[in-house]
């Protein structure tokens, strides 16, 4: 099976990628039949880097999308052959594997083409009504050897062959078509054999295991034609001799061949429309790695996600409306998210989502790795202003001197270390501070509103006022946002300055108070949850 990949929301927080880290341990621990991995939808802020660092966890991989790729669905295993080798070998592997093509190779493993079933066939109908011929493939005679089980008696394995194929049943007074470098297929009769080779044969294949006399074998190393006695009868020898013919001959040369990262919606209609209904995966130097055939398109296994910290589509992985969503772990409202079957799903009204990992984790009787702890300590601390939020409950608090102990730590300088870590953001651009751990959510008629939050010690922030309500109104425009908000909360003061791209003066009344240049003071307010969010979406 796929992995199931546990994902925060997009601009994640340190909320966010904890959770991710801490629940992908925990289901891991409680399904070792199943492969959690904890994936990332952005860039860390600065303090999710800090808390990080300082725990020793390893940074989730970033995870752009969740739409099926090629490496999804393609076949891993599948027969291959070189050009070289007999177009026989090419039509087994595709009978044994099942399949419609097989891909040829070039001596250094990399892709040369593919060898049809639709190309067999028309090679072979039409020469129902002509004399076969090796002359478009030209083919060593040791290669007609093995495909017939023969054996070669007189000649050199090498010998290059690419003349017409013909099955000499006649009388040797009628009259022949047989010329210089064919390949002749005779029974036990000297008279013919001697015929075929006074008339240029460069290969004489001797069927039902006869032996050619001692005199047949002298003319034909005077006359320099090579001989195989082969096992088989003559009708069937003749038949078998082209199937000798090399691969690379009859192969397409240029494939449909696509990156395991390929969308499969860019490439489904090119391998329903092909002749041959498949395409081939190759990695970036050019060695097949996978086949995808039109049955792989039927019904295929989608990508499995398991959210956390958001349940908002907007919020989420690229395509998640195309993936099977497996569960949900939020501590937000229930958001957009639409699943196809019924799925655990839990909404519950704490400070972090973090707190409901570490709860998950003691009732199972179950303690997180050290490095785990440190990001889920952080995380409370980071979504709960320190436990200061208006958000934070007693099971926060709880969680928080749990992890105390287990960690043998003091929470409130940790937390203070952590938020200082990312304070200072004198160098960072304005577009990076109002996208940092921005959020957007849906408002009526179609339309979306943006708040964002940053943390920080002291107004300095604020002499830049200007410059980020620019920003703000720049992004708005080109996202078509009815709304842009920006949270600079201080964590010292306690309260958070609110700058509006948008209908400022309505954003003001709903607080109950009035803005100027743009910004609102908010004495109290650190919450974007619990006092911002509901208000904004309530006067759009």
């Amino acid at each position: 099976m796929p992995p199931i990949y546990v994902t925060g929301h997009r601009n994640p927080d340190t909320d966010s990628i904890a959770a991710a880290i801490g629940y992908a341990e925990l289901k891991r621990r409680l399904e070792p039949g199943e492969e959690y991995v904890a994936v990332r939808l952005g860039e860390l802020a600065t303090q999710t880097r800090w808390v990080l660092e300082r725990s020793g966890a390893p940074e989730p991989q970033l995870l752009p999308h969740v739409m099926l790729r090629a490496c999804d669905v393609m076949q891993p295993s599948f027969p291959t052959i070189s050009g070289d080798e007999p177009i026989r070998v090419a039509g087994m592997a595709m009978a044994r594997a099942g399949l419609d093509l097989v891909p040829v190779l070039e001596q250094d493993g990399t892709l040369a083409g593919v060898v049809t079933e639709r190309a067999l066939a028309r090679r072979y109908i039409r020469e129902t009504r002509e004399t076969s011929t090796l002359e478009e493939a030209p083919t060593d005679a040791q290669a007609i050897v093995e495909v017939l089980g023969g054996e070669l008696v007189a000649g050199r394995p090498d010998a290059r062959l690419a003349g017409r194929v013909w099955v000499h049943s006649m009388d040797v007074s009628s009259p022949s078509g047989i010329s210089g470098g064919d390949v002749v297929v005779v029974g036990n009769r000297a008279d013919a054999q001697r015929l075929a080779i006074g008339l240029g044969a460069a290969l004489l294949v001797i069927s039902n295991g006869s032996l050619p006399s001692e005199e047949v074998l002298a003319l034909a190393r005077a006359q320099g034609t090579a001989i195989v006695v082969s096992p088989l009868d003559s009708y069937v020898s003749g038949r078998m001799i082209t199937l000798a013919a090399p691969c690379r001959a009859f192969m397409e040369n240029d494939p449909l061949t696509v990156s395991t990262d390929y969308l499969l919606a860019d490439v489904s209609e090119q391998i329903k429309e092909i002749h041959y209904g498949a395409a081939v995966a190759v990695d970036a130097q050019r060695h097949p790695v996978g086949l995808i055939t039109r049955s792989d398109l039927v019904a295929p296994t989608r990508r499995r996600v398991l959210l956390v910290d958001h349940a908002e589509q907007s919020q989420s992985v690229p395509g998640v409306e195309q993936a099977e969503i497996v569960e949900i772990l939020d501590h937000h409202h229930v958001g957009s998210i639409e699943t196809r079957v019924p799925v655990t799903a839990t909404f519950d009204p704490v400070g972090s989502t973090a707190s409901l990992v570490v709860e998950r984790f003691r009732q199972n009787g179950m303690e997180p790795s050290r490095p785990t702890a440190v990001m889920l300590l952080g995380a409370v601390l980071s979504d709960t202003v320190i436990l200061n939020s208006p958000t934070t409950t007693e099971r926060d608090r709880a969680v928080v001197d749990y992890l105390e102990r287990v960690l043998a730590t003091d929470a409130e300088e940790f937390g203070r270390e952590m938020f200082e870590s990312a304070a200072d953001v004198s160098e960072v651009s304005a577009e990076e501070i109002i996208a940092r751990d921005a959020k957007r959510y849906q408002v009526g008629g179609g339309q979306e509103i943006c708040i964002a939050q940053i943390e920080v010690v002291g107004n300095g922030l604020l002499d830049r006022q200007d410059e980020l309500l620019e920003a703000m109104r720049r992004t708005r425009a080109r996202d078509r946002l009815a709304l842009y908000a920006l949270m600079v909360t201080d964590i010292l003061s306690k309260g958070t300055h609110l700058l509006i791209a948008g209908d400022t003066p309505a954003i003001a009344r709903s607080f109950g108070t009035s803005a100027h240049d743009g910004m609102i003071e908010l004495p109290g307010v650190m919450s974007r949850k619990k006092q911002v969010a509901p208000r904004l979406l309530a006067t759009m």
